[in-house]
């Protein structure tokens, strides 16, 4: 009778905590259901701080290319300039020195070549020593990159020639240098001095 009596209640409390069971597992999963819908507000945080840390290395990585960009264009331009200086540090000592060449060969271009003679030694010496100067300057100007412009016949070329005068020239063509009054040089590609020339033109 005991058992009777009991087991009704028993019965009774064990399906109510059944149901309670039930119940939490039901509001657990609604809250979870709840949760993947909406987002809390912590996690809205996060994501917008995470947004932000991605623009900012971004930003960060590009100012990084551009500086590695500028520092290897600047190290080609300094490259550039150190060559150059190597090439044409040497221009305002050449430029004196071809007033140097330019009275050996108007030195050697106004000694008579008839009184070049054996019965005149003193003066024939002294001519092949100039010979002798002007090609060994020719060809120190050589190793060091320096060339002459001796144009004759050639087209006129502004960049190269300094035109003298104009004037036309039977029997050549119209543009191109008929004489040249002074030899031009050019150091390494580099036009020197230019030469001085006169150039034909049309009858």
């Amino acid at each position: 009778s005991f058992c009777l009596r009991t087991s009704p209640r028993l019965l009774c409390a064990a399906t109510q905590q059944k149901n309670t069971g039930q119940n939490l597992e039901e509001d657990q999963s609604q809250s979870q259901n709840e949760q993947k819908v909406e987002p809390s507000s912590a996690e809205k945080l996060l994501a917008e701080e995470k947004a932000k840390l991605e623009e900012q290395l971004k930003e960060v990585t590009d100012k990084y290319k551009r500086a590695l960009a500028d520092a290897e264009n600047i190290r080609q331009r300094s490259q550039k300039l150190v060559e150059e200086a190597k090439l044409y540090g040497i221009q305002s000592f050449c430029k004196d020195l071809l007033e140097v060449a330019d009275i050996l060969e108007k030195a050697t271009e106004s000694v008579p070549k008839e009184e070049i003679k054996d019965d005149n030694p003193h003066l024939k010496s002294l001519y092949e020593g100039l010979v002798m100067t002007e090609v060994q300057i020719q060809k120190v100007f050589k190793k060091h990159g320096l060339l002459r412009l001796n144009p004759v016949g050639a087209k006129f070329d502004p960049y190269e020639h300094e035109a003298l005068f104009h004037a036309p020239v039977e029997g050549q063509e119209p543009g191109t240098v008929a004489l040249v009054s002074k030899i031009g040089y050019k150091l390494h590609g580099r036009t020197l001095r230019p030469a001085l020339v006169g150039v034909v033109k049309e009858a």
